[in-house]
């Protein structure tokens, strides 16, 4: 079974930062693109990050300038570094990777059970 965990959400005050990390267990081949989408309350899900197995990366325009996302593939890990959060942040996080599995190599794509981001004061 391969599975994506992550941690690090929280409630956080404007200005400040968050780094949210989410790994990937299990029989895994190889990890294609990872990243990081958010889904606010009453909105639609929306691309936040991501990053490709070679460590290209592509940002909403909402978080150029803020967010970070960066990948440890030893770990096959991918984190997402937020600073200067705004309330309208306030989101749940979640993971997608699309992941390879071992001898068929057909690819896999999942998604983490969601971290739960508040920014208030």
């Amino acid at each position: 079974q391969v599975q994506l965990v992550e941690s690090g959400g929280g409630l956080v005050q404007p200005g400040g930062s968050l780094r949210l990390s989410c790994a990937a267990s299990g029989s895994i081949f190889a990890i294609n693109a990872m990243g990081w989408y958010r889904q606010a309350p009453g909105k639609q899900r929306e691309l936040v990050a991501v990053i490709t197995s070679g460590g290209s990366t592509n940002y909403a325009d909402f978080v150029k300038g803020r967010f970070t996302i960066s990948r440890d593939n030893a770990k096959n890990t991918v984190y997402l570094q937020m600073n200067s959060l705004k309330p309208e942040d306030t989101a749940v996080y979640y993971c997608n990777a699309e992941l390879v599995r071992p001898i068929t190599l057909r690819a896999l794509e999942l998604w983490g059970q969601g971290t739960l981001v508040t920014v208030s004061s």
